[in-house]
């Protein structure tokens, strides 16, 4: 790839910290092939279930609680893995409110799917799920169902503010996986961060971290993620979701495009 004048460098190798799609028809493959670039993906962690044993000292008790705040198909899982395996039974008139469509979709694994008790998000924004919420926060207990270490400080924050009888349920935890072999086997021009988790285990493999020369483009998704990165000194170059930018393919789309021009 020719060198470019608009001050953005070539890019070649991406590492995505995330588990590889599992569709070949991932938006993901149409950059590789737009861009002539390489994508590697890598979960940077792992999550782990909080045992109902370790659960019980949160002392939540799970039955008294009238609707239950989803942000992704793992918070759902264990979820229902922790009332199976605290014989709990979930009363038929449960609310559940869910950040995603998809997300609300895939509780048809666990429960007999009503529009009447299942909401999400028009957009997939925290606000849109927040929008839902407020109609109904006055009459509702709400669970907000998320990891010990990875929780969304803007939900927590607007269920405060706006008043919500609210629980965190810390039903799983997210654990640093080992990525140093591919790291220093690979020098990539872009890795793509999606997690505060996610850069904590970058920091837990490599504490000394650092962008060498601009080296290293990092791109983050979501206010949390970037925030950690920065506050760790480094530069966030690609951020989404931002305006045009909806979801990371986009965000890194956008920045290609620029670094390719000649």
């Amino acid at each position: 790839m020719s060198m470019v004048t608009n001050g953005i460098k070539p890019v070649r190798k991406i590492l995505i910290s995330q588990p590889r799609p599992e569709s070949e028809k991932s938006p993901y493959f149409d950059l590789e092939r737009k861009y002539k670039v390489e994508l590697s993906f890598q979960p940077f962690i792992r999550l782990e279930g909080i045992p109902a044993k370790e659960f019980r000292k949160q002392k939540i008790d799970i039955a008294t609680y009238t609707a239950v705040v989803f942000t992704s198909r793992n918070a759902i899982d264990h979820f229902f893995r922790t009332c199976e395996e605290m014989k709990i039974t979930i009363n038929q008139d449960t609310k559940y409110f869910c950040i995603t469509e998809a997300v609300a979709l895939y509780l048809q694994k666990f429960i007999l799917y009503r529009k009447r008790k299942v909401f999400y998000g028009a957009d997939g924004t925290n606000k849109s799920m927040f929008d839902v919420i407020n109609k109904h926060k006055e009459n509702e207990r709400f669970l907000y169902v998320c990891s010990e270490n990875q929780q969304d400080n803007e939900i927590v924050g607007w269920l405060k503010s706006h008043k919500c009888d609210f629980a965190l349920a810390f039903m799983y935890r997210s654990v640093s996986n080992d990525i140093k072999p591919l790291l220093e086997q690979t020098p990539y021009d872009i890795i793509c961060l999606f997690t505060p988790s996610a850069v904590k285990s970058l920091f837990d493999n490599f504490p000394e971290f650092q962008q060498t020369n601009g080296n290293t483009i990092l791109g983050a998704f979501g206010s949390n993620t970037c925030k950690v990165v920065e506050d760790a000194g480094l530069e966030v170059t690609i951020k989404a979701p931002a305006p045009q930018k909806p979801s990371m393919i986009a965000a890194l789309d956008a920045y290609l495009a620029e670094s390719q021009k000649n």
